[in-house]
């Protein structure tokens, strides 16, 4: 299984009156893991990687595990795949540190056609790279597909 690593500076406009990162924020974080993960993608794709012509995001989902206080040390967003489908690809991920974990999350991504202005349907190409980043061991559960089917913008 191969994950993404992202390592993510914790800013001091992160926090919120209670001293600890805030919700809201953590959507920032794995947006920029989201969107490193993609960019590595391309590379590894000679430029044409999955989602390099566009993609929306479906679906979040955050459980928060425990307060995470600023520091001078960043956090790493792990970022892999736990679903590819037809028209939708589900990434999960992890803010940690080594000690302990802050967060877990899934996205739902759909690759979009800007021209078009609708999403697609993914490529050969797209799921052969994806399915390199896939961890069989986390693969969701036939409910948690069926709501990141339910989630998905309509093909």
């Amino acid at each position: 299984m191969a994950r993404h690593i992202y390592t993510c500076p914790l800013r001091w406009s992160d926090m919120d009156a209670y001293g600890h990162v805030n919700n809201v924020v953590y959507l920032r974080y794995l947006e920029e893991a989201r969107i490193d993960f993609v960019t590595r993608l391309a590379r590894e794709g000679g430029g044409h990687g999955p989602f390099s012509a566009g993609s929306v995001v479906a679906r979040h989902e955050i459980d928060y595990l425990r307060p995470l206080v600023h520091r001078p040390e960043p956090v790493t967003v792990e970022t892999w795949v736990t679903r590819i489908g037809g028209g939708s690809v589900t990434v999960s991920c992890e803010v940690k540190d080594e000690e302990h974990v802050y967060a877990r999350a899934r996205t739902v991504v759909v690759p979009f056609d800007v021209t078009a202005g609708r999403s697609r349907r993914i490529t050969d190409e797209e799921r052969e790279i994806l399915t390199g980043w896939t961890d069989e061991d986390a693969q969701d559960t036939q409910d948690e597909k069926k709501q990141a089917d339910e989630g998905a913008v309509a093909a």
